[in-house]
């Protein structure tokens, strides 16, 4: 009766199932009868049909030109010669042109001092490797960033001691590497900063918070104190304990003297404007109570004793009096535009208000032969305060008549665009122009004239100006000479 070695078979399914699950084959090789035989697991890794037939040659020609045949080469023939076993991770090229890593193994079987066979393993092992090599790429990657960046960088142990600093850190403190090493975090910080510190320490430590940012000074090398940005994470184990800080820390010294210094320069601009805003009331109230009565005494005058108005002064008189109301009222305008801080705009419609204003001047349009072209869609709403934005309108148009060529009538274009949350209102005259290269920077300025007219003051462009800015506006203008002027005035969009 026969009974069959089910021992032998399930040692061989076992080992086969290793192999294949490990994908570890075997191979062995005859030197006297050069025969080269791989088993089934073997075949699967160089990725060959299962009937085929290596041989030595062919074996050796799978692996990668260069380091890893030349490798395999010596070993090989070294194992066979001096019977010196091997070890040893290289590259393969795959039947099917796969770039693959992987363990070759070899061991001599030696009889009399010769060999008689050589027996190994080959392991497939190109995912860990390639896993294992871009972990290590990326470790270096991390540790040349850690290594060379513009900010300070530090590993801290739970203790408060350095285990890594970086050259930005060092560099931020004035310590050599190998100082500051010596020395934990507390020994450089501000001692009025230390117990915030313990206390974030604390926290993160028994897991309330994992980050921590704050701003605090610590003390160099050179007892200077040093603003720092504070950036800190607790790094911990798989099995979540606490094991080490990591932290950045950003030198802002400079950014802290420059906020000390704009934040005086705030105070000193303040107490500036509440002089301007006092002088402002002064202009609004005072000039005008004195032109006031200078213009009162001046009507007693002549109801009371018009036998000296008769001569040459008092009409001078008269005349610089009523030249010092024009600039109160002037100034005083201005003052009221700087003055009122949180003026109320409303939605106008553009076109409507123009129409108003040229209604408003239409006897000037019609004398003077003016041609105005207007090009403003019906729907287009701004954010203004209705008086200033009739001022604004009412000043270009009045500006790009009275500034026309001598000897032609004047001839107005008008059209708007959207730009961001802008209404650009272009105003546009073919009339003598300014040299801006000349007069550019003056052009808004207060009693600045650029044009020998008998009606100029200078303060159109000035108020007007003052109106555009106060309603969150700017003006841009174009202009040459002989050839006309452009005003961009650019006012906000209603939604």
């Amino acid at each position: 009766m026969y009974i069959p070695n089910t021992q032998n078979k399930s040692s061989i399914d076992l080992l086969d199932f290793i192999q294949e699950r490990a994908t570890i084959g075997t191979w062995e090789y005859n030197p006297t009868s050069t025969i080269l035989n791989w088993s089934i697991q073997t075949k699967k890794i160089h990725e060959v049909p299962l009937d085929y037939v290596p041989n030595v040659e062919i074996g050796i020609s799978f692996y990668k030109e260069g380091y890893s045949r030349d490798t395999i080469t010596r070993l090989f023939t070294n194992c066979i010669e001096n019977h010196e076993d091997f070890d040893i991770e290289v590259q393969i090229i795959t039947h099917t042109g796969k770039d693959k890593w992987v363990r070759a193994i070899g061991i001599a079987i030696v009889k009399n001092d010769t060999c008689i066979l050589v027996q190994g393993l080959f392991q497939d092992i190109d995912k860990s490797t390639k896993d294992s090599k871009n972990l290590a790429f990326k470790e270096l990657q991390l540790r040349r960033t850690f290594e060379t960046a513009l900010v300070g960088m530090a590993i801290v142990d739970l203790e408060g001691n350095w285990i890594d600093v970086n050259k930005s850190l060092c560099n931020t403190f004035g310590y050599s590497k190998e100082e500051i090493e010596k020395l934990s975090f507390m020994d450089i910080t501000h001692p009025d900063d230390l117990r915030k510190d313990y206390k974030a320490m604390m926290s993160m430590m028994s897991g309330k918070i994992d980050h921590y940012e704050t701003e605090k000074r610590y003390i160099s090398k050179q007892h200077e104190t040093i603003w720092t940005q504070l950036s800190t994470s607790i790094v911990r184990d798989d099995k979540g304990q606490p094991q080490h800080f990591v932290a950045q820390i950003n030198d802002v010294t400079e950014i802290k003297k420059a906020s000390k210094k704009v934040s005086q320069l705030l105070t000193t601009t303040e107490d500036q404007n509440k002089r301007l805003l006092n002088f402002a009331q002064i202009v609004s109230h005072n000039l005008r109570s004195h032109y006031g009565n200078l213009d009162m005494l001046l009507d007693i005058v002549k109801m009371d004793l018009p036998e000296t108005t008769d001569n040459e002064i008092f009409p001078l008189i008269c005349l610089a009096v009523s030249h010092l109301g024009e600039t109160v009222e002037n100034l005083n305008e201005v003052a009221a535009i700087n003055i009122q801080k949180d003026l109320k705009t409303e939605p106008l419609n553009l076109l409507e208000n123009f129409n108003r204003a040229y209604s408003s001047i239409s006897a000037l349009i019609i004398d003077s032969k003016t041609t105005i072209s207007i090009n403003i869609e019906p729907h287009i709403v701004v954010k203004a305060v209705p008086a200033y934005l009739d001022s604004i309108l009412l000043n270009f148009l009045t500006n790009a008549i009275k500034y026309k060529k001598p000897a032609e009538p004047a001839k107005i274009e008008i059209s708007t665009s959207i730009k961001d949350n802008f209404v650009v209102l272009e105003i546009k005259d073919y009339g003598q122009g300014i040299d801006l290269i000349k007069y550019g920077e003056k052009l808004f300025g207060m009693y600045k004239t650029f044009h020998k007219h008998e009606d100029s003051r200078g303060l159109g462009l000035f108020i007007t100006k003052n109106q555009v800015e106060a309603i969150g506006g700017k003006i841009e203008v174009e202009s040459e000479v002989n050839e006309g002027t452009t005003f961009y005035i650019h006012l906000k969009t209603h939604e």
